[in-house]
């Protein structure tokens, strides 16, 4: 069955591609894998930047004690569930269905309280859950939507005053369809190949301009960057895959 086109920020083909792969998320060495392996490095970033930012301890075992985040494009839930154990009151927002039923039955497993909804980003937003969340996480996400501007903005809206948002993306460079495309979808085999196209990757810049014209503020834009010797760090070029965190103004 062909998907259905896209309409609003949802693109039906990018979807049907995560969904067909839905019951392999928590398998470490499936297709999910490099996102497996990527995890401790942008855990830890969220971690420490969010503390930074508002103003909170970043040792102990809940450092994200009370603080209402919600990862939107949460898949299989690889990111609210660490964010969950450092205490984050989660919301898991997913398009796909069949992801998040695949989330919430390893959740409860788990023994986690995360609330995971299938839905897209604008629909909060026209429910009227604006300035519900102190942390928004678009994780590996917008490179995927269909409509960038409209999932920004809408992203933004759902931010307290004073709040954070942390993007991760790949940017469009050469080095990035030789890394991102060739090499991890054909060469290595890393992820399935059609997995990413790389006209929709955005540039450090882009994303910037669009987090500013939905009302943020910019301020840190790092690499994330796999080391052979030591796996995935935080720092280096923005030449493939890297952070921007924003703050709403308040």
């Amino acid at each position: 069955m062909t998907p259905a086109p896209a309409t609003g920020t949802v693109d039906a083909r990018e979807i049907d591609t995560f969904t067909r792969m839905a019951e392999e998320w928590w398998d470490p060495s499936g297709p999910f894998a490099p996102l497996h392996a990527l995890n401790p490095a942008r855990i830890g970033y969220i971690r420490d930047t969010v503390c930074k930012a508002l103003g909170r301890a970043v040792d102990g075992m809940r450092p994200l004690d009370g603080l209402a985040i919600i990862d939107i494009g949460c898949g299989g839930g690889l990111v609210s569930e660490p964010l969950a154990r450092l205490g984050a009151r989660m919301t898991g927002l997913d398009a796909g269905a069949r992801n998040i039923a695949v989330a919430s039955a390893h959740a409860a497993d788990a023994g986690l309280d995360i609330a995971y909804r299938a839905a897209a980003v604008e629909d909060l937003v026209a429910a009227g859950e604006t300035e519900a969340f102190d942390v928004v996480l678009t994780l590996e996400i917008v490179e995927h939507v269909a409509d960038p501007d409209l999932f920004l903005t809408s992203a933004a809206r759902l931010l307290k005053p004073g709040g954070v948002l942390i993007a991760s993306t790949l940017n469009r460079t050469p080095k990035s369809f030789l890394g991102a495309i060739v090499a991890a979808e054909y060469v290595l085999r890393w992820v399935p190949r059609g997995t990413h196209d790389w006209r929709k990757f955005l540039r450090p810049s882009e994303l910037a301009r669009g987090l500013r014209n939905a009302g943020l503020r910019p301020f840190e834009a790092v690499g994330l960057n796999r080391d052979p010797a030591a796996g995935w760090q935080v720092g280096g070029s923005l030449g493939i895959n890297y952070f921007i965190a924003a703050r709403k103004p308040g």
